[in-house]
């Protein structure tokens, strides 16, 4: 059965016509990875507005752990919006709020008190989350690693790396924030293993408690578990180990920023349980409202509710319809088996992509689960980004039927971010098409290195 299905040229006339629209009406400072116009989405299924049927391996920079549309989730929306849209959780209270607050509270890692907040996205839940930290310890230092990704508001965009791309032209940014070198394994200094760099990072981030701040100014250690727009990588047991070691020691908060990597994305409904590593704090998002905008900060009682009353709020944060969703997507991700299913994308990805490195300037294949990247090097010694190799790649990738998206701190991986149950057929059918892309993108890189100037 094949799954990819084109009527006309892509992007077709109709998305063109769509695509001048949104160029004449919207900021340039929009970004789009891919240039079709999405008429409607069913599974792991998008059909544009000229009939053509792609299948998503972006799922929406990793919101649909669950598919698109899913039954369930579209009845718990249009059963709750017949009945409340938003009266604001400022205003008033409603059962939507406690109930998924409760569901957060029993699902993520730690066995002690928790409460919960809601707001819209990740961004907004990451910048509470400082907020909360910073009220309970009193401090303002606030630690986070380079490769990082954490919104782009003022804060979290000054706790995210990659400058050139979310940063240039933005400043001035806020203060007390310090950035680390991160421990990717594969990317070790020369002359180091990928266990001594890890060492090596967990040493410095104690070292930088004397360097770059004390430790009784420090706030909290903001982690993502698997670096998500930083390339896909997993962050190694010590060092998150290291991380609770210190905050153990200090006073300051353990932040796990899930809002990519949480909400089953890795087959375990939060990446740093794969580590055995409890957080003080967790902040989801994405995947955790399967398309609907809500976001949580989830975490002990007693940081929960250090800041005064009225210090946190959201106008939209937490509504009934998105709340609806929540509980839906929750529902799903706890069926028997359903995380399991992670394993499989994993598997599947590893096997299409493995025997390709001979064939393909592949440096590395990462990540955990529905969370995979493929990273392309110039030199397997030097291992130097590919950064327009991938950038080729994509678009053409889009022609053969699959929508996917770049990520890495050199823009040199490609991301898999399929939903956990996207068939297996169709799975491999998508990626067996990106590899083709690949494998014309690096055709037409070599053929322009081999044309000698006149």
């Amino acid at each position: 059965m094949t799954y990819i299905n084109l009527k006309t040229q892509i992007p077709g006339p109709q998305s063109v016509a769509l695509q001048q629209r949104r160029a004449e009406a919207v900021s340039r400072a929009l970004a789009q990875s891919n240039g079709v116009a999405v008429k409607s989405a069913r599974g792991s299924l998008v059909t544009d507005v000229d009939g053509n049927t792609f299948i998503d391996l972006a799922g929406g920079i990793g919101m649909m752990a669950v598919v698109h549309n899913h039954p369930k989730v579209v009845e718990a929306i249009q059963q709750q919006a017949a009945e409340l849209i938003h009266p604001c959780a400022l205003v008033v209270n409603f059962g939507g709020y406690p109930a998924l607050a409760e569901r957060l509270n029993a699902l993520t890692p730690g066995d002690f008190p928790k409460k919960t907040l809601l707001a819209n996205g990740g961004a907004e839940a990451v910048e509470n989350a400082v907020k909360i930290a910073r009220a309970y310890t009193g401090r303002a230092g606030v630690i986070v690693f380079e490769g990082g990704y954490h919104g782009r508001t003022n804060l979290t965009m000054s706790m995210t790396s990659k400058y050139g791309l979310f940063k240039k032209g933005f400043g001035p940014f806020a203060s007390e924030v310090y950035r680390l070198p991160f421990p990717n394994p594969y990317r070790a200094p020369e002359g180091m293993t990928g266990e001594q760099w890890v060492n090596w990072c967990c040493w410095n981030l104690e070292n930088a408690l004397t360097a770059q701040i004390d430790g009784s100014a420090l706030a909290c250690i903001v982690i993502e578990p698997v670096l998500g727009e930083g390339g896909f990588i997993p962050t190694p047991v010590k060092f998150l180990r290291k991380i609770r070691e210190i905050c153990d020691r200090t006073g300051a908060v353990m932040i796990a920023d899930e809002i990519q990597s949480g909400s089953g994305r890795t087959g375990r409904l939060y990446a740093i349980e794969h580590a055995g590593v409890v957080p003080d704090m967790i902040v989801s998002a994405k995947s955790l409202g399967a398309g609907m905008p809500i976001s949580a900060v989830t975490g002990r009682a007693e940081i929960m509710d250090a800041p005064h009353l009225g210090g946190v709020g959201s106008t939209y944060g937490g509504s009934p319809v998105s709340c609806a969703a929540a509980l839906a997507v929750l529902d799903i991700l706890t069926e028997p088996g359903f995380l399991e299913r992670g394993q499989t994308v994993e598997r599947v990805v590893r096997e299409v992509w493995e025997p390709l490195r001979g064939e393909l300037p592949i440096g590395d294949i990462r990540g955990i689960g529905a969370m995979m990247a493929v990273e392309f090097v110039k030199d397997p010694v030097t291992k130097t980004p590919w950064m327009d190799l991938v950038a080729a790649a994509v678009p053409l990738a889009v022609q053969r039927g699959v929508l996917l998206m770049r990520a890495g701190l050199y823009s040199n991986c490609l991301r898999f971010l399929p939903a956990l149950d996207i068939p297996e057929d169709m799975l491999r059918e998508g990626l067996t098409a990106v590899a083709d892309a690949v494998r014309e993108a690096y055709r037409a890189a070599k053929a322009a290195e081999e044309v000698v100037p006149a």
